[in-house]
């Protein structure tokens, strides 16, 4: 394989990564939220 390949499949596998970080942190915060309004909703039940 060539340089230009090896460099141009790092660059999209860093890229890749990235966004798949993103997609986590993004699906971790939601169910934190989830999970406040959940206990909120519970105590105002309890209440």
């Amino acid at each position: 394989m060539s340089k230009k390949v090896n460099v141009k499949r790092e660059q999209y596998a860093k890229k890749q990564e990235e966004n798949g970080r993103k997609v986590v942190n993004w699906i971790f915060g939601c169910l934190i939220v989830l999970a406040l309004a959940y206990l909120i909703y519970t105590f105002s039940i309890m209440s």
